[in-house]
């Protein structure tokens, strides 16, 4: 079996988050001890959350692996426009997005000529803009937990404090806030709008009338959308 074959099924293995030992990975892969020890230590070199020892066992945290697929040119624009926002955002995903676009360059180059390429992976990504930075892990944290945020926002030039559910970040070109604004209504708050996020330490549940669905209505009626 190519070696390639045999790291693939041994990822296929360690899906299920358990701990597994050397022998019997070797075993149902028809292997040595000593090969499985080697194949970890090319696995674990390659980025894998892989936790484990000789002679006690291995496992894989977060496993997450993707299936073959095949995608349309636009769904690869779509993707590389995606990671590229992601990146030039900041904040605690941009490191992922730029780590993610340097394993799809392998697979999936982008034009080389054209230097904006999120594919082509330049020594100075990290010292790009970081809009949003600040703010982004703990608005993600608090759409996650559902609580309650009181932010502080630039609205016509003055700085207003609201207290808002947020619902979710989403990609209009740049990254919008989907909230629910006590005493207001919903609002689509730009982040560069947003100066400073305070949690509140409360929560809050799905209410009808002020779910992520019904701002969807509401941005499309506002946006004259049908």
């Amino acid at each position: 079996m190519p070696r390639s074959d045999r790291l693939f099924d041994l990822i296929q293995l360690l899906r299920d988050g358990r701990l597994h030992r050397a022998g019997d990975l070797g075993a149902a892969l028809g292997v040595s001890v000593r090969t499985i020890w080697r194949d970890m230590g090319v696995l674990s070199a390659s980025g894998l959350s892989i936790e484990g020892e000789r002679g006690v066992g291995y496992i894989l945290r977060q496993p997450i692996t993707l299936p073959p697929m095949m995608l349309q040119a636009s769904e690869m624009l779509a993707l590389r426009e995606g990671l590229a926002l992601v990146a030039e955002g900041g904040g605690d995903l941009a490191g992922a997005a730029r780590s993610l676009a340097g394993k799809l360059a392998g697979l999936a180059p982008g034009p080389r000529d054209e230097g904006e390429d999120i594919f082509a992976t330049r020594p100075d990504a990290a010292s790009r803009s970081q809009r949003g930075g600040p703010q982004l892990p703990v608005i993600r944290k608090a759409i996650r937990l559902r609580e309650v945020l009181t932010v502080a926002v630039l609205e016509g030039g003055q700085l207003r404090e609201r207290d808002i559910r947020p619902l979710a970040l989403l990609l209009e070109g740049s990254w919008v806030l989907a909230a629910w604004v006590e005493g207001q209504g919903f609002a689509a708050l730009g982040l560069d709008q947003v100066l400073d996020v305070v949690p509140r330490g409360v929560t809050f549940g799905r209410e009808a009338g002020r779910r992520l669905a019904d701002w969807r209505k509401w941005r499309a009626g506002a946006l004259g959308e049908t």
